[in-house]
C-alpha cells in the first residue's frame, strides 16, 4: 500500500472512485482498508467498514 487515501461513493453493489487512492478508513475501529479488500459499506451513510463485525456493531448503534 502506498498508503492514499481514496475518496469513494458507496453503492449498492460496487463502489465508484471519485479520488485515487489505495485504501478507505473504517469509520468504525479506524483501520485502514485496502480497495482490494473493502466488501462492507454502507450506501445510505457513505460509510466503509472493515468487515462485518464492524458493520454489524454500526448497525447496532443506529
Amino acid at each position: 500500500m502506498n498508503k492514499k487515501l481514496a475518496k469513494l461513493k458507496y453503492l449498492p453493489n460496487n463502489f465508484e472512485i471519485i479520488e485515487n487512492g489505495d485504501h478507505v478508513i473504517c469509520v468504525v475501529s479506524g483501520k485502514l482498508i485496502s480497495l482490494e479488500s473493502l466488501n462492507y459499506w454502507n450506501v445510505e451513510l457513505q460509510e466503509p467498514y472493515f468487515s462485518y463485525v464492524e458493520a454489524h456493531k454500526k448497525k447496532e448503534t443506529n
